[in-house]
């Protein structure tokens, strides 16, 4: 009997095992086919104990019901259900489309399984051992499923279109030939990207990726010991959250949720370095206590995402460099001891809306913050930081953030400029901070009166002068626009000359920064 004719008579072919004569059944019926022993240790799919024949299928045939299957009896519904079964040979459905539903439990792969520019409703592999995915182009209308999955040789999904979910928590995937674990470029996911407790072991790329609700690597762990990129994920898109956060271990219920108290979580964790540049969040981007090691030439960077919130809630990288150069955000929510110290981490660009904070993080931390924003002197990140506080109506502390860009710069500047930059702040703050400006107007005003007073003061014209007030000449001097009558009918000589112009050109410096400050204020008022 040849195999067209079998199918089309909906009897078994003749060269069929018995093993694999019950598969046909089954598919006929939509029944589960289940070939385990019943054994947890020896129907474990990536355990070391052999599947005899017994429990052997040829990939050939799986291939043939798929593509080219009987019809299913009467009033039942084909689908292919196995479970605890080993596929010799390589499954290959490359180009092909599959209609029935395909659900695999619990089995073993003995080559790989190519899925190439191959189109199916729903995919669900669970708890199998592969030796590689192969699925570039792949499409679906439903959902594909991979949890609990090993994949030897990495799975590949450049520009795979997935209707709906793309699963793979808790599967574990080793790299390939190039060094990839997941290969995903391009790919376009319908609904949700769930990876959660995944275990990545290479490089996991999605760059342009587009996820149509969220993506959650809750409890991840990708290690690339192997080249600079742990994750590589520049352009993607995801239309709500990123989550690079904890997971809740023991409890399914627990997926896509925040683990209650007391609950056994385990970290997203990642060894080597995150590429997210370019991305488009429409959520949120989660790091809460996610962990990242780094080596000195690695990076976490984050160069011009945007995103309506980034949660930089994870434990400081001890090495690396964090990059947040160009990006945009409207809420930042972080902790002061997330952030790296200077010369590892730069954020020339990077603009933010609001500053949420998630436990003390007093402003002079905030400022050291600013400071290693840039490797150099940059007033963009000063200037930013003092738009946000005073925005929130924190201008006090806006003015000081103003002041320390002022002394920041001052350490730029040449060794002339630099003396008078520390006058400057000794003596006025550079305007931040006006009630210390008219103090020390309010003290020169003194100084000025007594000294005037021992003056020599002949008139330059006699009979067309006022009384001589030391008190009322000082602060003539002291003030540049208010005229109150002393200046210009008296002539000094000598040093009293001299005095005199000092307090001219003091009395300019300390009035232009009052009026400046108090200007500011009643800006703000």
């Amino acid at each position: 009997m040849t195999e067209g004719a079998g199918i089309r008579g909906g009897d078994l072919p003749d060269d069929l095992t018995a093993a694999e004569a019950g598969m046909w059944q089954a598919f006929r019926n939509g029944s589960v086919y289940d070939l385990s022993s019943g054994d947890p240790l020896v129907d474990d799919p990536h355990g070391g104990h052999p599947w005899g024949p017994e429990r052997t299928v040829r990939a050939r045939i799986v291939c043939w019901l798929l593509l080219d299957g009987p019809p299913a009896l009467a009033g039942r519904v084909a689908s292919l259900k196995l479970t605890g079964v080993r596929i010799s040979g390589s499954l290959d459905l490359a180009g092909g489309t599959v209609e029935p539903y395909v659900e695999l439990r619990g089995c073993r792969f003995e080559r790989d399984v190519l899925l190439p520019e191959a189109r199916f409703t729903t995919l669900r592999l669970v708890d199998c051992s592969v030796p590689r995915l192969e699925a570039a182009r792949v499409h679906t209308e439903g959902d594909l499923h991979l949890p609990r999955c090993r994949f030897l040789g990495g799975i590949r999904l450049t520009d795979a279109q997935i209707g709906t979910d793309l699963l793979l928590n808790q599967a574990v995937v080793y790299r390939d030939r190039s060094g990839r674990s997941l290969a995903g470029d391009g790919m376009t996911v319908g609904q949700d990207f769930q990876a959660e407790l995944l275990e990545s072991h290479g490089e996991l790329t999605l760059r342009s990726a587009k996820i149509g609700v969220s993506l959650s690597l809750r409890g991840a762990r990708l290690a690339n010991p192997y080249s600079r990129l742990a994750l590589n994920a520049p352009q993607l898109t995801v239309e709500r959250s990123l989550y690079l956060t904890p997971a809740g271990l023991g409890n399914p219920l627990l997926s896509g949720t925040t683990p209650a108290r007391g609950t056994r979580i385990q970290r997203f964790e990642c060894r080597g370095g995150v590429r997210l540049d370019d991305g488009r969040f429409g959520d949120a981007v989660d790091m809460e206590r996610a962990r990242f090691t780094l080596t000195d030439d690695q990076e976490l960077s984050l160069r011009r995402i945007q995103t309506p919130e980034l949660r930089f809630l994870g434990e400081r990288p001890a090495r690396g460099t964090v990059v947040l150069s160009g990006a945009r955000v409207v809420n930042l929510m972080d902790r002061a001891d997330a952030w790296p110290g200077p010369g590892r981490l730069h954020m020339g660009g990077f603009t933010y809306e609001n500053l949420v904070p998630r436990g003390p993080f007093p402003l002079s931390e905030r400022l050291d913050w600013a400071a290693a924003a840039t490797a150099e002197y940059n007033p963009e990140p000063y200037e930013r930081l003092a738009a946000v506080l005073r925005a929130g109506g924190e201008d006090a502390d806006a003015r000081e953030v103003l002041l320390a860009k002022q002394r920041r710069r001052r350490e730029s500047l040449p060794l002339a400029a630099k003396l008078w930059g520390y006058v400057q702040d000794w003596t006025v703050a550079y305007g931040y901070r006006p009630g210390r400006a008219a103090v020390w107007m309010a003290v020169l005003w003194a100084a000025g009166s007594v000294a005037f007073a021992h003056a020599g003061h002949p008139p330059i014209k006699r009979g067309e002068h006022p009384e001589w007030n030391p008190t009322l000449f000082a602060l003539d001097l002291l003030l540049p626009v208010i005229d109150l009558g002393q200046v210009g009918f008296w002539q000094l000589k000598g040093g009293w000359q001299w005095l005199a112009a000092a307090m001219i050109l003091l009395g300019w410096t300390l009035a232009t920064t009052v009026a400046a400050g108090a200007t500011r204020l009643l800006r703000r008022g």
